[in-house]
């Protein structure tokens, strides 16, 4: 399963690169068609100021205003249209039509000059020049035409590249959202991953590996710390006498105690079968006896129901302010050493009642 994950992995990786190579591709090719489209637009321009300004010559010599400036201007400007040459920077379309039609306007404005000079000569009258200049008109409107339709062509192509541009990308973004997805997924299982290493099934407390993880800072503890040690006296018994589905019962029951009555700011783990430790910040000596107060009449109240699996336990405390130098570790094991006297007195209590009530003829 995880060797089909690397692939699917490698394979969007891989469809990644393409579709960015084709995007770049793309790009470029867009680049150039935009701007063969502006030397195209100039070109257009360039061929209806030749239109209008033939006109304008024609007018001029039939009325008797030789301009040879302007002729040889229209002569620049249809050798560099048709050769990418003359002084205007124009470009040379690479489009059949067009260039077809180009070559018949310049054709024709060699004979329309052939007429200009016989205008010249014999008069307006004499010639045929108002008929050809709208024949030219109409062959130079074509060239436009021709130029327009080829300038088209570009734009589209350029439509149709910025489209599978578009589409490139919206497939990019959802391969890039799909990953991300993947990786909030595989981030939020490694989180459950992690919440169940560091918290007990049974209870939903802290675990024995969040306790050690509290216990291991070496840091000198600054602030006044408690930490305090539970031990479930009876849990063996309650395991061998009523099964261990009892056992597990009074260990949640336990832990909810606990939780209940320790302050929700404060830590509270099960550090192993039968023993819970609490960590109390900020406290003193006798927030804790209180907290240990209202834990033993909330244990007794539990108790007092019928059918409740009693509980019962030993504890001991240690205060961090009593060693100004412990850490964590070593304020558990004093809470630890502590716990233990108390289970040995809890022994010694029970042992004597034990004696005490043999003697009575009552039996415990």
């Amino acid at each position: 399963m995880q060797t089909n994950k690397k692939k699917s992995k490698n394979i969007i990786g891989i469809i990644q690169s393409f579709l960015i190579l084709i995007l770049v591709v793309l790009i470029i090719f867009m680049m150039i068609q935009i701007s063969r489209l502006q030397g195209t637009a100039r070109v257009i321009n360039y061929a209806g100021l030749v239109r209008g300004a033939t006109q304008r010559e024609v007018k001029l010599e039939i009325t008797g205003n030789q301009n040879d400036e302007l002729i040889k201007y229209l002569d620049d400007i249809l050798l560099g249209l048709r050769y990418q040459d003359g002084h205007y920077n124009l470009v040379k379309l690479n489009d059949e039509e067009y260039q077809e039609k180009l070559k018949i306007q310049s054709d024709y404005w060699d004979k329309l000059k052939t007429e200009i000079e016989a205008v010249r000569n014999k008069g307006y009258e004499n010639t045929d020049i108002v008929n050809m200049s709208e024949i030219y008109f109409t062959m130079a409107d074509e060239t436009v035409s021709a130029a327009e339709s080829y300038s088209e062509k570009i734009a589209t192509k350029i439509r149709t590249i910025e489209l599978l541009s578009a589409l490139d990308m919206l497939i990019l973004v959802i391969l890039v959202i799909m990953q991300t997805l993947k990786a909030m997924q595989m981030a939020m299982q490694n989180r459950l991953l992690e919440q169940k290493a560091f918290v007990d099934a049974p209870t939903g407390l802290p675990n024995k590996n969040a306790c050690n993880e509290l216990l291991n800072k070496k840091d000198i503890i600054t602030g006044s710390t408690a930490c305090i040690m539970f031990d479930l006296n009876n849990l063996k018994t309650v395991n061998d006498t009523m099964g261990h589905s009892a056992g597990d019962q009074l260990i949640m029951n336990f832990s909810k105690l606990l939780r209940s009555v320790i302050p929700e700011k404060d830590f509270v783990g099960r550090y192993g079968g039968d023993e819970f430790i609490a960590v109390i910040y900020h406290t003193n000596e006798a927030e804790i006896k209180e907290i240990l107060k209202v834990l033993y009449r909330e244990k007794d109240r539990l108790n007092s129901y019928e059918n409740q699996i009693p509980i019962d336990y030993a504890c001991g405390w240690a205060l961090s302010s009593d060693n100004m130098s412990c850490t964590m570790q070593m304020l558990l094991d004093d809470a630890d050493a502590n716990m233990y006297k108390n289970k040995q007195l809890c022994k010694e209590y029970t042992g004597r009642r034990i004696k005490t009530n043999s003697i009575k003829g009552i039996r415990i």
